[in-house]
């Protein structure tokens, strides 16, 4: 993991906490970080750095803001939270800052040292219904679309993550002309056959029903395996069921299952460190289907 310095804002931690070392960071042009404590009514963020007081203007708060290609609500917004910046002068016994000047960096880092393919460390900021935001480094934001969060179909990015919650992405792409990073997450969750191998047939299993359809209902047994249960009357997307697994067959990528008993009550499990199959490295492809299943394939290739 080649991300270095530039972590998601909330992790970079306050390492200026006297006007020495303030000053330091100014000449060195170090990253660091503090807590915006209000917003004025010019949109200037005040900064408390350990008790010393940090100013940054309005157009230095975020990329964008001078442009008009970031809202407002990116500066408000930030008020109670750590946020990073670099030290850029000093009038009197107040520190100006720069935020704009941080992302930049980071985001340059990305472009140019980070390979498509590389796994990082990010923060969920905010979820839509189709993608979950992170904070790729020092408030640089990403977006992870719902169709790449994980093999198994989700009704909603929030039955994966939450709100500051830390988690790994792979690059799946660089769009220098917009200055984004693109992310994917599904291929870091195990294979078909990494996950298929904790199951046995004739085990009786929980799980989350993910879809309903006249054939059969589609149970999520894993973040990155569903199996596919026989029709039965009052069941319903969300709910948590225990299922008998029926047959596992690796050739046809196919888990048949019945359902014994359900919960009314939705049951949404995020995602955790234990879910994960893959925290670092550079993955060149991933092929999720197992190397005997002929009549479907799902593989991603990074390039």
């Amino acid at each position: 993991m080649s991300q270095g310095k530039y972590l998601p804002e909330g992790r970079i931690g306050n390492k200026c906490t006297t006007f020495d070392s303030l000053e330091r960071a100014m000449r060195e042009g170090t990253v660091t970080e503090g807590r915006a404590v209000r917003c004025t009514d010019r949109h200037e963020l005040i900064i408390d750095i350990n008790g010393i007081k940090g100013i940054i203007p309005r157009e230095e708060a975020a990329m964008g803001i001078d442009s008009g290609k970031t809202k407002e609500i990116a500066i408000l917004s930030r008020v109670g939270k750590n946020i990073c910046f670099k030290v850029t002068g000093r009038e009197g016994d107040t520190f100006i800052l720069s935020r704009r000047a941080a992302q930049e960096e980071a985001l340059s880092y990305y472009m140019n040292n980070v390979q498509i393919g590389e796994v990082i460390e990010c923060r969920v900021t905010h979820i839509e219904p189709f993608g979950a935001f992170v904070d790729i480094g020092c408030g640089v934001i990403s977006m992870i679309g719902i169709e790449n969060i994980s093999v198994s179909r989700i009704g909603h990015p929030d039955e994966r993550f939450y709100p500051k919650q830390d988690i790994y992405a792979v690059v799946s792409g660089k769009d220098r002309k917009e200055g984004r990073i693109l992310l994917s997450h599904k291929e870091l969750l195990g294979t078909w056959e990494q996950n298929s191998e904790l199951l046995r047939a004739g085990e009786t299993v929980s799980g989350i029903v993910r879809g309903v359809e006249d054939y059969g209902i589609f149970v999520e047994l894993a973040p990155n395996l569903s199996g596919l249960a026989e029709r039965k009357e009052g069941i319903e997307c969300g709910m948590n069921v225990s299922v008998f697994i029926k047959s596992i067959t690796p050739e046809r990528m196919k888990i048949k299952l019945i359902i014994i008993d359900s919960e009314e009550q939705e049951y949404y499990e995020p995602i955790s460190e234990d879910d994960y199959y893959i925290t670092d490295g550079i993955l060149c492809s991933w092929r999720y289907s197992p190397i005997c299943c002929r009549s479907k394939l799902i593989e991603t290739v990074f390039s």
